[in-house]
């Protein structure tokens, strides 16, 4: 059977992974890479659980959810393999830890961004929490217009024979921010677009509309709990 030019390129690749750096098998078929990535399942669930209590506390004690969802992910073994490979280090299971930050990622999606500042800050302020590194693109975006709350945190997950540190991506956007980067993402990997650099301004100047945005309707979200407020008093 003739294979497709999707499914040559894929077995193609395949074989450069088991001989490049003798990996031995797939690192998908390796013992150590699945449990590794148990590991790294578990730590995405702490931080989850972590950031779930605090909604909880924020919904009983301010009536309000300080974010609207989270989602997940683990990256595939074939993005694990091309970002070592793109850094220029062997696949080793001991290379994943080393060296990849954001294995795992946890991506949190808030209604304004003040709850995204107040929300981070209370999660890396938690004793078992170790910010590795912190980036603020929602204050100094991206050129293209990117925006989002980057942290790297290490978080412990405890095993039947051992308590493990993890590291996790947590990205904190607003619903605008994520709707942006999502359709950038999207644009981003199609080819033969036409008209490509206006596109790209357009996508900026939504990004710039997009923060004015989030701040207005923060400042309205205010002026509301501050009426409230004033009329319980009055009551």
């Amino acid at each position: 059977m003739e294979l497709t030019k999707r499914e040559e390129s894929e077995a193609q690749r395949r074989q450069v992974m088991m001989l490049d750096d003798k990996p031995g098998v797939l690192l998908e078929e390796a013992k150590p890479f699945i449990n590794l990535m148990m590991q790294y399942k578990c730590a995405i669930m702490e931080v989850e659980t972590k950031l779930k209590v605090l909604d909880a506390e924020f919904s009983q004690e301010y009536n309000r959810n300080p974010f609207e969802s989270i989602k997940s992910r683990l990256k595939s073994p074939l993005s694990i393999y091309e970002k070592l490979r793109k850094k220029g280090y062997s696949v080793t299971v001991n290379n994943i830890e080393r060296y990849l930050n954001d294995v795992a990622g946890v991506r949190v999606i808030c209604s304004f961004p003040d709850d995204i500042y107040r929300l981070a800050d209370l999660l890396s302020r938690q004793d078992d929490i170790e910010v590795i590194n912190r980036k603020d693109y929602i204050k100094n975006p991206k050129p293209n217009g990117y925006r989002s709350l980057h942290l790297i945190l290490s978080t412990p997950i405890f095993l039947s024979r051992e308590k493990k540190y993890i590291r996790v991506e947590v990205q904190f956007r607003t619903i605008a921010m994520d709707f942006w980067a999502s359709l950038e993402h999207k644009l981003k990997y199609k080819k033969n677009i036409e008209d490509g650099e206006a596109i790209a301004r357009e996508l900026k100047n939504c990004s710039d509309f997009i923060e004015a945005l989030d701040y207005q309707m923060q400042g309205i979200r205010d002026r509301i709990d501050n009426a409230e407020a004033g009329t319980e008093e009055g009551d």
